[in-house]
């Protein structure tokens, strides 16, 4: 089940809380805990290659567009 299945069932549901509550008692995705998963980019949400380092929980495409800008410099 994808996240956009996901939320357009809840949509769904809202108006039969009994059938909600069952539902997300069986069906919710868990926290994860370790794993890729647990990351993401702040920016754009991919999972990999993740510069977690300063404070910034980017992906290293994103760093690399916006390293500039917050203060870090390129050296050859």
């Amino acid at each position: 089940m994808t996240a956009s299945d996901w939320n357009k069932i809840l949509v769904q549901l809202r108006n039969k809380p009994q059938i909600l509550a069952r539902f997300l008692k069986h069906n919710k995705p868990k926290q994860r805990k370790i794993g890729i998963a647990v990351r993401k980019c702040e920016k754009c949400g991919r999972f990999g290659s993740h510069i977690k380092t300063h404070g910034l929980n980017l992906c290293r495409q994103c760093f690399r567009e916006i390293a500039t800008e917050i203060g870090f410099n390129k050296y050859s």
